[in-house]
């Protein structure tokens, strides 16, 4: 999809994966740019990539890692690892706990997994839950633990669990992708959102515009000085000259004059 293309769509498409939270982004382009609505597109997060590629959404808020030789992606936030677990478990006592405090226990380690384990803490279950609500279900009945980024622990909230923030763990970086051949005007109004520029920053298509309007404001503010020169001499450096020479001044103002020759 070309440019042109993708300014005559009527939408932006983003999509995003569970606990990736758009709400803030999306308030501030629907203030902006109120005549392009925003389509939001909630995808899994293995399925992220394959949305992008099929064009079935502009860019996404999606966890690394992804391809950079077909995506780009700029930083937005890492988020904290926890551990799920039941609330009379005694881990729900401490505030944080370490790797290592988990060695003897279960941990699910689910398909959807969106934690870049090496060798994941805790012993292996038995087989590994299709998803991350599945193995939330088995934390619940008091099967095994669950290490997730926060927002999914937030995402599956249940009263009978809680959770703690776990150190010396790998951690979830939520970015914002697209494919880098189609770095469109509205995926470039959009970076600018998430980077935090105001409305009045040049970039992308409004960048080609501002030295159209330079040279016309440019040109009419020289043309009014200008005109207004003949005015100013007329008014200002002749009638000091005259003052100075007497024809306007008084004769008290000559006889001051002459002491300070004597002087």
């Amino acid at each position: 999809m070309t440019g042109s293309e993708a300014q005559a769509t009527p939408s932006f498409r983003l999509a995003y994966v569970p606990g990736v939270t758009p709400a803030k982004w999306v308030r501030i382009w629907q203030e902006r740019l109120p005549g392009t609505p925003m389509d939001l597109v909630q995808t899994p997060a293995a399925e992220a990539p394959d949305v992008l590629r099929r064009g079935d959404a502009d860019a996404g808020l999606v966890r690394l890692p992804v391809d950079r030789t077909y995506f780009s992606a700029i930083p937005l936030y890492t988020e904290t690892t926890v551990v799920v677990v039941p609330k009379d478990h005694v881990i729900a006592a401490v505030e944080e706990v370490s790797a290592e405090d988990l060695a003897d226990e279960i941990l699910f380690h689910p398909l959807d997994d969106t934690l870049d384990w090496e060798h994941p803490p805790g012993k292996p279950a038995f087989e590994r839950p299709a998803t991350t609500a599945d193995a939330i279900e088995l934390v619940a009945a008091g099967v095994g633990l669950l290490l997730v980024p926060q927002s999914l622990a937030r995402l599956h909230h249940r009263k009978d669990l809680t959770y703690r923030p776990v150190t010396d763990v790998p951690q979830s970086s939520v970015v914002l992708s697209w494919p880098e051949e189609r770095t469109t005007d509205l995926v470039e109004d959009f970076i600018g959102i998430v980077r935090g520029r105001t409305v009045n920053s040049t970039r992308g298509r409004r960048t080609a515009e501002e030295p159209e309007r330079k040279p016309a404001g440019t040109g009419g503010a020289r043309r009014k000085p200008a005109g207004a020169k003949p005015a100013a001499k007329s008014g200002g450096k002749p009638a000091g000259k005259g003052s100075r020479s007497g024809s306007g001044g008084t004769k008290g103002s000559a006889k001051r004059g002459k002491p300070r020759r004597r002087g």
